[in-house]
């Protein structure tokens, strides 16, 4: 048995995993389980222990890795876990010494205590991003995404994912263009540009390029590419050319995802957040005079330390003053060694409840925009034989289509969660 890769977390991990795949099996190891983990909330931690846990049951004979924010920030932890056999760090994952390392390891006897299953170094030191060209994408696979941006330079009071990643630090346009060019030469129709950070990208490259630079030399230099999209991003930091494209490339997906986390003013300041709520209002109108037709989503942080139930309702109430789609609802989780641990926290029976309220908001919102598409034609991207995703990342039941292309549907309904449609020819 080969390399086996469980990815928890982000859409970065995601693009992570094949590059770990790819290297891990270029350095000879074989049945080998590597968990690459998340660290965003403590569900997200439990969630890969739990896995480790039943994979070692499963398959007792597999060696087990884990890497990922998780690993960086707790690998001790980890390391004294007995299903575990290695611990790497997050930046070492994306590098084939590593994996060699990791395989001599394994070729040494057993017997080590926990300190030495640990390829962890210290993540703040690490101040380059080596570009990764992936050509080992399943061919035909709609989708795929291209890191272009690593780490954050913000702070933020609830997050600890900095200590995880680093400071921020991106791929020059050069290689990330190569990247992109390679991947649709190999027929996928989808290109997302991913970072932790991405709208901070280009500040520690020669002359500072910002996203919407980078967004236009993709589109510029990659013609046959049909579909780009950009994921989440912190509005307080999206530059002219991004809006500019968003308005005038139909190819730049009518789609983005806000990093918001709150409504209410007090709260992103304890959060040290760079936005108010005016600020986030204004961006989304601004959008969409831009591009009206777009579809937006957000991340909220429902129950962060101090937050009353008037500040809640102020987060509550933004979904409707910024017409959202989609929301990602994260029910406040205490990280240890973050400044909102050491705030007065919010007791948990009623975070629970007010993110089931965020996400009952979120669900109607969904439900809106859907009516509202019913006799609209789109360009469907057909990710299964039962799924495919519009422009605007809105799900569609589909039946047979093939999978990886793109075709004219003509909205005929939905069923609560996904849009109905049938066939208005090929694109």
């Amino acid at each position: 048995m080969g390399v086996d890769v469980v990815t928890f977390g982000c859409r970065l991990n995601s693009f992570e995993s094949e590059v770990i795949r790819r290297e891990a099996e270029q350095a000879g190891l074989s049945d080998t389980i590597v968990i690459n983990s998340c660290a965003v909330t403590n569900e997200a931690v439990a969630q890969a222990r739990q896995s480790i846990r039943k994979l070692k049951r499963e398959r007792p004979a597999a060696r087990i890795v884990v890497t990922g924010c998780a690993a960086q920030t707790q690998s001790r932890m980890f390391a004294e876990m007995a299903e575990v056999d290695r611990v790497v760090g997050n930046d070492e994952k994306m590098r084939g010494r590593a994996w060699q390392a990791t395989r001599a390891a394994f070729a040494a006897p057993f017997g080590v205590d926990a300190s030495e299953k640990v390829a962890v170094a210290d993540i703040m030191a690490v101040t380059e991003m080596a570009p990764h060209l992936l050509d080992g994408f399943e061919r035909g696979l709609p989708r795929v995404f291209v890191q272009v941006q690593n780490g954050c330079d913000h702070r933020c009071t609830f997050c600890i994912i900095p200590y995880g990643r680093g400071n921020s630090r991106s791929v020059p346009m050069g290689a990330v263009v190569d990247q992109v060019r390679t991947l649709v030469e190999r027929g996928h129709a989808e290109i997302v540009l991913t970072g932790v950070d991405l709208t901070s990208y280009g500040a520690d490259l020669p002359g500072a390029p910002k996203l919407g630079q980078l967004t236009r030399q993709i589109l510029r230099h990659v013609p046959e590419l049909k579909r780009l999209r950009i994921s989440s991003i912190d509005s307080i930091e999206a530059d002219r050319d991004l809006l500019d494209v968003i308005a005038d490339d139909p190819r730049l997906m009518p789609h983005l995802h806000l990093s918001l986390q709150s409504g209410d003013d007090m709260i992103l300041k304890r959060m040290k957040r760079r936005h108010s709520r005016r600020d986030a209002i204004d961006f989304c109108a601004q959008v969409r005079r831009l591009r009206p037709d777009i579809a937006l989503g957000a991340d909220i942080i429902a129950g962060f330390p101090t937050e009353t139930e008037e500040m809640f309702a102020r987060s509550l109430d933004l979904v409707a003053e910024c017409d959202l789609t989609f929301l990602h609802v994260f029910p406040y989780s205490r990280r240890p060694g973050t400044p909102a641990a050491r705030m007065p926290q919010v007791e948990g029976g009623t975070i629970r409840e007010r993110a089931r309220r965020l996400r009952a908001a979120g669900e109607a919102a969904l439900v809106r925009r859907l009516a509202a598409e019913v006799g609209a034609t789109r360009e469907v991207l057909i990710e299964s034989r039962t799924q495919g995703r519009t422009e605007h990342f809105l799900p569609v039941a589909i039946d047979g289509h093939m999978s990886g292309t793109v075709r004219r549907l003509a909205v005929t309904g939905h069923d609560g969660t996904r849009l109905v449609a049938v066939s208005a020819g090929v694109r």
